[in-house]
């Protein structure tokens, strides 16, 4: 599956002050997400201390890029054009949001896009079917590696934590396919399918962290 998002997109956005006007969410989904990661993005800024030359750390940039993910993930399949129309659409809406309240719209953020919030209980679980889980982190960790990877990323260590899990999972996937007979156009659809599903159940920092702890060989 080709992933279509730049990562610089999502990099870019500046905190650039906040003025009085009120903001509100918009109806438009995909406006709706692409508003809810630009407030991310701000919000990180924030935090480091506004400095835009600065590499957000690893799990913000991908909080940032989960509110693209979700948007293509809202059906049972994975729509890259969707998540591709948000990140397109963030740095359009950039200027206005930064300039109004922006601060006001986190916690409706949080309430339309709970996946988006760190789980209080502790790790995130995987789904159960084994075959699913382990196409699905596989899925969602070359996505990463797509987006945010390259050879002067700043993520590139972070990155290379998910390379001997995706090597062992290679076999494993095509065992598991091979098993339940699933023809090629079929096995694309699994990816897609699971792609969507590991994008809803949280960060995508977080649900790496469960890959990684659950699929890296050991020793």
């Amino acid at each position: 599956m080709r992933v279509v998002i730049a990562a610089p997109v999502l990099m870019g956005l500046a905190l650039s002050g906040c003025g009085p006007k009120a903001l509100t969410l918009p109806d438009d989904p995909i406006d709706r997400a692409a508003t809810c990661g630009v407030v991310a993005a701000l919000g990180a800024r924030a935090a480091g201390g506004g400095n835009v030359a600065a590499a957000l750390p690893f799990d913000r940039q991908a909080g940032i890029m989960h509110y693209a993910l979700l948007a293509g993930a809202e059906g049972k399949s994975f729509d890259q054009s969707r998540a591709a129309a948000v990140a397109a659409r963030m740095p359009q809406l950039e200027a206005g949001i930064s300039a109004g309240k922006w601060q006001d719209l986190a916690p409706a953020c949080a309430a339309a896009y709970p996946q988006t919030q760190e789980p209080a209980g502790g790790p995130i679980d995987l789904p159960q079917d084994a075959l699913r889980a382990e196409t699905g982190c596989y899925a969602l960790g070359a996505f990463l590696n797509k987006t945010l990877g390259g050879p002067t990323s700043a993520y590139k260590d972070r990155l290379a934590e998910f390379t001997p899990m995706n090597r062992a999972l290679d076999a494993k996937i095509g065992a598991g396919i091979a098993a339940r007979g699933l023809k090629p156009d079929a096995a694309v659809a699994l990816r897609s399918e699971a792609l969507a599903t590991m994008v809803k159940l949280g960060p995508p920092a977080g649900v790496m962290a469960s890959c990684v702890a659950r699929f890296t060989p050991k020793g």
